[in-house]
């Protein structure tokens, strides 16, 4: 397929698609799928070869958010029966990042719910932070707290944070839909605050709350313009008791299609499939392992993952290897700060999981019967598929949404 060719020679030089392409390939079929996920996994494997990046998340502070995030289990008014607790205190967070870190995991990435921190917070975070890297020599710690105030980034930074993640979570066009008590600007002034700190930054999106195509290349595209080492693609986990409860449009191969497209976009960004893998991927997530170089392991902020262990057998058994704590993730124009997909010549210029940190859902599938070939997608209107659409005979899964009940916040074994 010319368009498949055309995008493998384009990520290999980090040059940027059009929007035409990024759209051709959210609509190529069920027929086409493998040979779009062959063509992404000769990007992903030339700029991370058959490395997995093994992450996982602390939630520090569960639920009690005053923001109104539609997605989110921990927003204000949900009714979903997820834990609540206040901050963990600093060896509280540290036991609980030894789990992961001796599962495998070489980032920890440390989140609370909430608009943003206070001073106090950030000092609680930073003691938390010094905690972690005292017992544990390498290790990564990516913090996600909201939006950040003048100052703020550059004192996580000084307590030895290594990144900050903020999603975008949707389109700028949409995103007054799914949020109203913060905006998109806001969002992307955390981001440029994290970068101007020194911090690595992780920013990504959700898919699966009811977006065009159009919406999706959108949110991607601001996402490269925005230059972070990470971005995270989380896919919406509708839990019971927010306002997207009902939003069921993701099918496993649109999963695949989306984290394609992210990683022709974002050609030599760590693309991290994270939260809602295991309800919408379900058995093709080896699949996602040739698109995306990074995972979170076990639970996620409120809901439960894949057993650890099985993360691990998946990764060996698809024939990737964990990313070693002595290994560099990033290609060495990127790790050396010498610029990312928008530094190419011919260029243009994040831990997500349901929460603060952030989560994706895609967008409605779309059926054989509406899918245009990547000819027909020259427009970004050409791509789209209602809103209300869902894909044939597919059931919502609702069995898979669990809520996490061990870990962070109780006396329970975490899952790493």
């Amino acid at each position: 397929m010319d368009l498949l060719n055309t995008l493998v020679d384009k990520g290999l030089r980090r040059e940027q698609p059009t929007r035409a392409e990024a759209l051709a390939v959210l609509a190529t079929s069920d027929d086409e799928l493998l040979d779009v996920v062959a063509a992404a996994g000769k990007v992903r494997r030339h700029w991370f070869g058959r490395r997995v990046k093994l992450n996982y998340l602390v939630n520090l502070k569960s639920g009690l958010c005053p923001e109104d995030c539609s997605y989110c289990s921990q927003r204000l008014g949900s009714t979903a029966g997820i834990l609540k607790y206040s901050w963990l205190k600093p060896d509280q967070a540290s036991e609980a990042a030894a789990a992961g870190l001796a599962g495998g995991a070489k980032r920890v990435c440390l989140v609370a719910s909430g608009r943003g921190p206070t001073d106090r917070d950030v000092d609680r975070v930073s003691e938390t932070i010094k905690a972690i890297k005292d017992q544990n020599e390498g290790v990564e710690v990516c913090a996600c707290l909201g939006l950040l105030s003048d100052g703020q980034a550059e004192r996580l930074r000084a307590a030895g944070a290594d990144a900050y993640n903020h999603n975008l979570n949707t389109s700028e066009a949409t995103y007054g839909d799914i949020t109203t008590t913060h905006t998109y600007a806001d969002r992307v002034d955390t981001v440029h605050k994290a970068h101007a700190a020194g911090l690595s930054a992780c920013s990504g999106l959700i898919a699966g709350m009811g977006e065009s195509d159009a919406d999706l290349v959108d949110v991607v595209f601001a996402l490269r313009e925005l230059d972070p080492d990470s971005v995270p693609v989380n896919f919406l986990i509708p839990f019971e008791g927010t306002p997207l409860a009902k939003e069921w449009n993701l099918t496993p191969q649109r999963c695949l299609r989306i984290l394609a497209m992210v990683r022709f976009v974002c050609p030599d960004v760590e693309v991290r499939i994270a939260g809602g893998r295991e309800v919408h991927l379900r058995t093709l997530q080896p699949l996602a392992l040739h698109l995306a170089n990074s995972i979170f392991l076990g639970d996620y902020l409120t809901s439960e993952g894949q057993a650890g262990r099985a993360d691990l057998e998946m990764i060996a058994d698809a024939g990737f290897e964990v990313e070693g704590a002595d290994e560099v993730t990033l290609p060495e124009h990127r790790a050396a700060g010498g610029g990312g997909c928008g530094s190419g010549a011919a260029g243009e210029a994040g831990c997500g999981s349901h929460g603060v940190c952030g989560t994706a859902d895609s967008a409605p599938a779309t059926t054989p019967a509406q899918a245009k070939t990547p000819a027909q997608a020259t427009a970004p209107d050409e791509a789209e598929t209602p809103a209300d659409a869902k894909p044939a005979g597919d059931t919502p899964r609702t069995d898979l949404v669990a809520v996490r009940r061990r870990g962070a916040g109780t006396d329970l074994a975490p899952n790493a």
